[in-house]
């Protein structure tokens, strides 16, 4: 029997993570005995004491159990967490040392979204790999600068150490460490009972690009305005330096740590959101789109346009215009 403990983490959870994972391995075990197999999955939600948790205003959660009465558990769930994660992490402190010593005891771990930043808090992950979501990918950066962020991921498994990207991308997951418990077979019947699309590994085509203007280096700031305002033209480092009056190793230096792009990047990433929207709501073709953003080699706007997003320009078309394909 596999002991799935599910944390009921203090603030402002996303209960779909909580009850998704709850769902997922109790439904496994229904499918288990359908087929004439004995159920495998003991799940339980467990915190860091009895008061049940408010989510969404609306629905309480109460933990089955406390940390203190769970002795031996096999794999713990850490759910999506909004809020100011400096402020989550210090409300949910007391679960660190527990999760790290059932780790010590051989139990895998696994965070859901933001989740990340409460395994992170752990110090389990320092050195390895991780996703949360891409929207709070500057952030655990900055937060966590000794972990690597794969941003574009959907699952990361280091040595049973698991994390999932954004928002729904949690079923991935679940269905991840689903099939390494039991099989292909049950993970497949779970995919299809639950409508997910199994073996999802990027969540690129749904990072959306802002821009990163949470610092307060001003010059930094006018250049990003300057390239969002003229990314169809050719923008150089040392046009942005005469610009600003900026030396130019000052500015790559100064907007890489503020925005954790480096200029050329930043335009890159720039002229593909132009790109991203122009696909979902004209009927212009990719030749067309292409040149409006600044590209004029094909092949090479193929390539960053697939490396940015997963999908080549006629697949993201297809996808996310309602007209449907036209070329």
């Amino acid at each position: 029997m596999k002991h799935i403990s599910i944390l009921v983490p203090k603030g402002a959870a996303a209960l779909s993570c909580i009850e998704g994972a709850f769902t997922c391995f109790t439904k496994a075990n229904d499918f288990l005995e359908s087929i004439g197999r004995p159920r495998l999955f003991n799940v339980q939600l467990v915190g860091i004491d009895k008061e049940a948790q408010v989510y969404d205003r609306l629905f309480k959660v109460t933990p089955d159990v406390l940390i203190s009465d769970v002795n031996k558990t096999d794999l713990i769930i850490i759910p999506a967490v909004n809020g100011d994660m400096d402020n989550v992490i210090a409300a949910n402190a007391e679960f660190f040392p527990w999760i790290v010593k059932q780790h010590n005891k051989g139990a895998e771990v696994a965070s859901l979204c933001v989740g990340a930043f409460l395994l992170a808090a752990t110090g389990l992950v320092d050195g390895k790999r991780i996703a949360t979501h891409w929207l709070s990918a500057n952030n655990f950066r900055r937060m966590f600068p000794t972990i690597e962020l794969v941003s574009d991921k959907i699952i990361t498994d280091e040595q049973g150490i698991y994390s999932s990207g954004g928002a729904n991308s949690f079923w991935n997951l679940l269905l991840y460490i689903l099939e390494k418990y039991t099989d292909r077979e049950l993970s497949i019947l779970a995919a299809k009972y639950f409508a997910i699309e199994i073996d999802r590994s990027s969540q690129s085509a749904f990072i959306m690009f802002r821009g990163q203007k949470d610092h307060q280096d001003e010059s930094v700031k006018k250049a990003q305005e300057f390239i969002e305002q003229n990314f169809q033209e050719k923008i150089t480092v040392d046009q942005l330096s005469d610009m600003f009056a900026v030396g130019r190793r000052s500015l790559e230096r100064r907007f890489k740590k503020a925005t954790c792009n480096t200029v050329s990047e930043y335009i890159q990433r720039v002229k593909i959101e132009a790109a991203k929207k122009s696909f979902e709501t004209s009927r212009k073709n990719i030749t067309e789109i292409m040149c409006d953003v600044g590209y004029s080699d094909t092949k090479a706007f193929r390539t960053i346009f697939k490396r940015a997003t997963g999908l080549s320009p006629l697949e993201y078309r297809n996808k996310y215009n309602k007209e449907g394909a036209f070329a």
